[in-house]
Parts: C-alpha cells; structure tokens; sequence
C-alpha cells in the first residue's frame, strides 16, 4: 500500500539532503525529505566548521547557485578566518567556526518552512523501482512511499558501525541508529557498495585545558561572508586554540600499537588519506617530532571543544593517555570518547555527471554515500542532484557544471570518472583552473547559471548585477593615462619607481605594491564597493596567467567538446589497449575529455578514439 505520492523523495537530511531537498522543492517539486532522526538534520557530526581549503570555494559556489549552506554558516559564525594568505589568490580560502547547535535549528527551520517540502522521521529500508519507472521507499515502520524520482543522501549511515578499541556499535556518528537495511536493497538493484571509514576525535572540557600552554586564534574581521545575500560577519565570539602532540604522545602510541583498530585488522573499511587518525600519523610519518592539534568550540552553550588532528579508534583507556600527552591538556576532561566509523558507500563511476545512476533514469545519490567526505562536498553534490531531480521529473535538459567553471564541477567529474579507492576529498591541488575558480569570484561563475535554473531570487541577482557592472565600469577607466605629477607622490610613498611619463591606470595597478585602493585615491574608481574593487586588482594584477587559463580552457573544451556516443562497443575498436577497453566500457564517458582522465587510459588511446570519431562521421 502506497501512503502518499511525491515527485521526489530525499533518503537522508545531512549536508546533501538538505540541498537536494530544498533544491527540487524550492523549483516547485513536492519533496519528501526522510531521516532517520530529526535530530540530525543538518548535523555537523564531525569538526564543527564550515569551508576551509577548497572547501571553502565549494560553499561559495554553492551560494552562488542559490544554495543554502553559506547563508546557514553566516547565521551560525563563532569566528571565521581566511587561510593560505602567505599564498596566491588562487588558494584563498576561507573557513568559519559554527556553532553546531545553531546550524541544525537554523537549517532544521529553514526546511520545515520551505513550500513542497515535508520533513519526516523514519529509516528507509529498501526501494523498487516500478514497471511505470517510479520508485516505491519502504520505510521500517512498514510505511511505502511513492515518487517519480529519489535522491539518496545516507551519508555514513549505511550499515554503519562505530569503534572504539574492541567497543563496537552498530550505530550512526553520535550513537544516532543506522540505516540497517538500504544497502542490500541498492545491491538488487546492480550498485556496486564498498567500505569505507572516517573518525572522529573526543571532545574534552574547556576549563580543564590549560590555555597558557597553547596559542589563541581569533576570527579575522577583514573576511567577507560565504553568503553573497549576507552584508558582514559578526566579531570572534570564541577563540581556537593551537597546541602540539609531544613525544609522549609517540611513545604512547607505538607502545599501544597492537591495539589500534586500524592496525589489528578491526577495521575493515578504507580511511581518508588526508585526514588520518593520530595513531595513523604516528605511525605513517614516524620522523615528527610533533603534529599540530587544534582546540575549536562546538557552540556558544557548551564548554565542549573539539580536538582537531586527533582523531582515533583506540581504546578508551588508551585514548586518556594520548589526550594527556598533548601540550594543555595534561588534566585534560574527557566528555566524548573519540571513534571510527564504518560504513556503506557506492561506486561513484556508475553515475553521470548529473549524478544519476546509469542504468536507473530517476535514481541520484549525492554526498559520502558516493565516496567522498566532508560536510562541503557532500552539499555541493546535493544541489546538483537535487536540481537534476527536478529536471528529471519535468523532462528538462539535465544541468552540469565543468571543471572549468567550478570546484563542484571538478569534484564531480572526478568521482564519476575515477576509481576511488578511499574517501575523496577535495583539494586545491584536484583543480588545474584554480586561478580561475578563486572563492572571490564564485558569484561572477555561477550565479547566471543559478538564475537560469531558477534557484536565485531577485535580491540576489541584483545584488550580482550591481557588481558586475561596477567592476564594467572600472574596465573602462584602466586605459585612461595619469599624469608622473599625479601618481608620482603616491608611487614615493610606496616605494615604486617613478618613469617621468603617464601611465595608463592599469599600468599603475599592475605594480606590486599598488592596491585598487591606492588607485581610488588618485580619483578613478569612484563610489565602487570594496568586492568589486578586489575582483580589478586581481585581474590586472594577474592578467598573463589568467589568459593562459584561458587558453589552456579553451583546448581541453576541444576535447571537452568531442562526444562519445552511448553506444559504443570499445571492446571491438582495433588498437586500444585492453586496459583501456575495459575502463571506458565501465565508466561510458561522455566525451573525450572525461575519457582521457579516466586511469588507465592513455594519451595514444585518446588518439585512437579521435581517428575512430573522425571515420564514424565520415561513415554517416
């Protein structure tokens, strides 16, 4: 018995669900968002932060597509900060400590008040696909659930279970129940599941750290929202804290060793390289004399902290021992025991870049159920899938994103095309067009896209146009000359050499100790705000390197450009490597350039496929 119909369920209310779900039912889809709990929409289950190195890109992007995660973060801020600053532009990232209770009431509010969406609790334990293409979610209070399209958001609940020393719990992050039954339902239905595992570290009591020991951080004021529809942040309302593993903390471990989940054979599942546990990275890089540790506030209404870099599995007993070791927190109070988890995720590679599957029209996952980890990525996936859900059941054009015009894109492209073998995580390093895709000009790549979806409203899309045409105006005024008696006190003053002959404003611009401001004050620029004023300093003083990626833009779109047609046997076409036969009959990319990042396939095996295009088109 079918209890109602919907036009797209959401499995899951974490980061992607909530996406998703406010995505399909902001675009007039009747959406259906279950959790197992209420408790967790929006749960910040792990490090209570926001953004961070590329992950910080990835908020701003969603933002721009008229998301909702940058808009929660601002409401939540306990501080924020801008990291990489001794860097270029292209790696600025920012980061903000959140208060965790917040943001789930934030969020949590911002769903239940959200027109087509219908928030409710309850496990889903198996999905049929039916014979009019429809999808019937059963839930384990035997309630069956009927919509035209589903989106699966599980996060690390599937099959989940938690670690700590020979402690082990089926049970989701936090002792929140798991969802016991789902995986074998996407097993019947030809996904393929793997195991994966994060970790989490304790959360100990602030007045038993001995803050002396360690170094304060504030937020930093001169950091602009996530949320371009936000005016300004609030000032620090707690600090973090670094402090450092010692050698007692090595010694420890390794006298512990035999005890650790990971090394025992506990652990089945597959870790994050780039976030190890603390064990893991005393081991792993024995030559440290020390890891850094970081002491964030998880609310406003808590004494808990967090200890970032420490995450573990070991034993509870041992765990105390560990905590002690570490600079201030000799007497440290221990609230939570750190754990691993465990659980179910999929192959990513048998999705589309719309993040539906394959070989079921309607069915789209998004989120750590794919593979990858972090509370950003998950969300930047959400959107995606909850925007492509709507398209889907309205007979749209799906909607993607391209390396080239977002990390979302990159992130995207590449758990659809490659192998993942342990949790992805994003990073700067994963995009080539980084110079591109900075945080600060997220708004000028995507925020036309999240008009034409329909997701940005009228007060945001003004709010770009304003922008974009005060940085048009400032373009035109960089060819008008200045006279030497005009810039030359200014260029004194800041140690530039003065040539005796005009320059035209851009010139001035581009010297290294020049700032758009300097250049307002010389009368150009005129009433224009301070972000538009960035994005001008940036382009002039960047300009070789940015056109170059452009070009280099426009020679990966020739291939980017090239489709391949659904159904090509790769097996039957003569010189490709049998490697390379086998990759690209399992991932199906959608056009040469996806086929030439998929490993395995070669360069020459590209060049192959371009003569077999050429003479198929000449064929027809």
């Amino acid at each position: 018995m079918t209890n109602k119909n919907y036009d797209i369920i959401v499995i899951g209310a974490g980061h992607a669900g909530c996406e998703a779900a406010l995505a399909s039912a902001r675009l007039g889809c009747n959406t259906l968002m279950l959790a197992t709990n209420l408790d967790t929409v929006a749960y910040l289950a792990c490090n209570p932060s926001i953004g961070g190195t590329a992950k910080g890109q990835i908020v701003k992007e969603i933002d721009a597509l008229g998301g909702e995660m940058a808009i929660n973060a601002d409401k939540s801020l306990l501080q924020m900060r801008m990291l990489n600053r001794g860097k270029g532009p292209a790696v600025f990232s920012p980061r903000a400590q959140v208060d965790k209770n917040v943001y789930h009431i934030n969020m949590k509010r911002t769903v239940e008040t959200t027109p087509n969406l219908h928030l409710r609790q309850g496990e889903a334990t198996a999905i049929e696909r039916n014979p009019d293409g429809s999808f019937s979610v059963a839930t384990a209070v035997k309630l069956v659930y009927k919509a035209k399209a589903v989106v699966l958001c599980c996060g690390v609940y599937l099959n989940s279970r938690t670690i700590v020393g020979d402690c082990v719990r089926n049970s989701g992050p936090n002792g929140f129940a798991n969802a016991k039954y789902l995986t074998e339902s996407l097993i019947e239905l030809g996904f393929k599941v793997s195991r994966f595992k994060t970790g989490t570290p304790a959360r100990v009591k602030l007045d038993s750290i001995d803050l002396t020991k360690t170094v304060e951080q504030t937020g930093e004021a001169d950091v602009a929202p996530f949320s371009y529809a936000t005016d300004s942040i609030p000032a620090t309302k707690r600090s973090c804290y670094l402090t450092y593993s010692t050698a007692e903390t090595k010694r420890i471990i390794s006298d512990n060793k035999q005890l650790a989940p990971i090394y025992n054979g506990s652990i089945n599942g597959v870790g994050p390289r780039y976030c190890p546990s603390i064990e893991d990275k005393i081991i792993r890089f024995a030559d440290k004399e020390r890891h850094q540790i970081f002491l964030e506030p998880e609310s406003e209404e808590t004494d808990e902290f967090y200890v970032q870099g420490a995450s573990s599995s070991m034993p509870a007993s041992v765990q105390e021992q560990i905590y002690h070791s570490i600079e201030g927190l000799e007497n440290v109070e221990i609230m939570r025991d750190a754990y691993a988890i465990e659980y179910d995720c999929i192959d990513a590679t048998q999705l589309d870049a719309t993040l539906m599957a394959k070989h079921i029209p309607g069915m789209f996952f998004a989120g750590q159920i794919n593979g990858t980890s972090g509370y950003e990525e998950a969300a930047g996936q959400g959107i995606v899938a909850g925007i492509n859900a709507e398209r889907y059941v309205h007979g749209k054009a799906p909607f993607t994103l391209r390396r080239d015009n977002s990390y979302i894109g990159v992130l995207i492209d590449d758990i659809t095309t490659k192998e993942n073998t342990e949790p992805y995580r994003m990073m700067t390093s994963r995009a080539e067009h980084r110079l591109i895709l900075r945080q600060d000009n997220a708004d000028l790549r995507l925020t036309e896209l999240g008009r034409q979806i329909g997701l940005v409203d009228d007060a945001r899309y003004a709010k770009y146009l304003h922008k974009k045409h005060q940085i048009e105006q400032c373009e035109k005024q960089l060819k008008e000359v200045v006279s030497p008696k005009l810039y030359g006190p200014l260029f004194e003053q800041k140690n530039e050499p003065v040539s005796g002959a005009g320059l035209t404003v851009d010139e001035i611009l581009r010297r290294t100790n020049i700032t758009a401001k300097d250049v307002q004050s010389l009368g150009f620029f005129d009433e224009t705000d301070d972000d538009a004023l960035y994005q001008i300093e940036l382009n002039c003083k960047y300009r070789g390197y940015i056109e170059k990626e452009k070009d280099a833009i426009e020679q990966a779109n020739k291939l980017e450009n090239k489709p391949l047609p659904n159904d090509i046997d790769y097996s039957k076409i003569d010189g490709l490597r049998l490697e390379a036969r086998q990759k690209l009959n399992k991932i199906r990319p959608r056009n040469l350039g996806q086929a030439g990042r998929i490993l395995g396939v070669s360069p020459a095996d590209i060049q192959i496929l371009i003569v077999y295009l050429a003479q198929n088109i000449h064929k027809q």
